[in-house]
């Protein structure tokens, strides 16, 4: 039996279910019907535009973002798919904030909507720093099946990092 260790949060049923479709080798299939288009944002400067207009749509209001790169530096055995951080300095007499948004290399690879809802998780930390209530319902805002998206992300990782793999 393998360890799930992308979805030990979820219910033991679930992850019998899971664990008989990595049994039976039809975990990878599964994924590929569902999500079978691949992610076209490769480089750091599309990755950027793409942030930007998801922003522009849902995120007028929140602080602008100064950067936003792909790194393959990113460890997804630590949860780290995606990173926000602001970093402040100071210049002149002013303390600014530069707001970055860093993408796990991985996504370059995977399907578009697992992308999609990095970036969204990403952006909704613009305006709410903790996961809690709020930061999920705005996910659900921007992306209104965020919670799937989620759990196959999670699914995902599992099938990348199995025996077959």
């Amino acid at each position: 039996m393998i360890q799930l260790k992308y979805l030990s949060a979820y219910s033991p049923s679930l992850q019998a279910q899971v664990q008989q479709l990595i049994a039976e080798d039809r975990l990878g299939a599964h994924l590929q019907t569902k999500y079978p288009v691949s992610n076209t944002v490769q480089t750091d400067k599309a990755l950027y535009r793409y942030v930007c207009e998801l922003k522009q749509e849902h995120l007028r209001n929140a602080p602008a973002i100064d950067k936003v790169a792909f790194d393959s530096k990113l460890d997804v055995v630590h949860h780290a798919l995606g990173l926000h951080t602001a970093i402040s300095r100071v210049q002149g007499g002013k303390l600014k904030a530069k707001k970055e948004i860093r993408v796990a290399s991985l996504f370059k690879t995977a399907p578009a909507e697992f992308l999609h809802m990095i970036v969204v998780h990403e952006l909704a930390h613009l305006k709410e720093h903790d996961h809690n209530k709020g930061f999920y319902q705005l996910c659900e805002h921007m992306l209104p099946n965020y919670h799937q998206l989620e759990f196959d992300l999670r699914l995902y990782l599992t099938w990348r990092e199995g025996p077959a793999r």
